[in-house]
């Protein structure tokens, strides 16, 4: 990896208030959270088992 690359990106997320940033987390939580209810109360059982058993391969807790 480029160092100046690795020195740009972290001077541009230095330069993000944290009002940028709590935006930022707060929309990638909302989305989060979409993908995660949306799968789980699908109307096609194929979606929803499909994301049950990705949740059960990955040791994630679901009942």
């Amino acid at each position: 990896m480029n160092t100046n690359t690795t020195a740009n990106t972290a001077t541009g997320l230095q330069s993000l208030s944290i009002s940028q940033r709590l935006i930022a987390g707060a929309l990638a939580l909302m989305l989060g959270l979409t993908l995660l209810v949306g799968t789980g109360f699908a109307g096609d059982y194929r979606l929803h088992n499909g994301a049950h058993d990705t949740r059960h391969a990955m040791g994630f807790p679901c009942h």
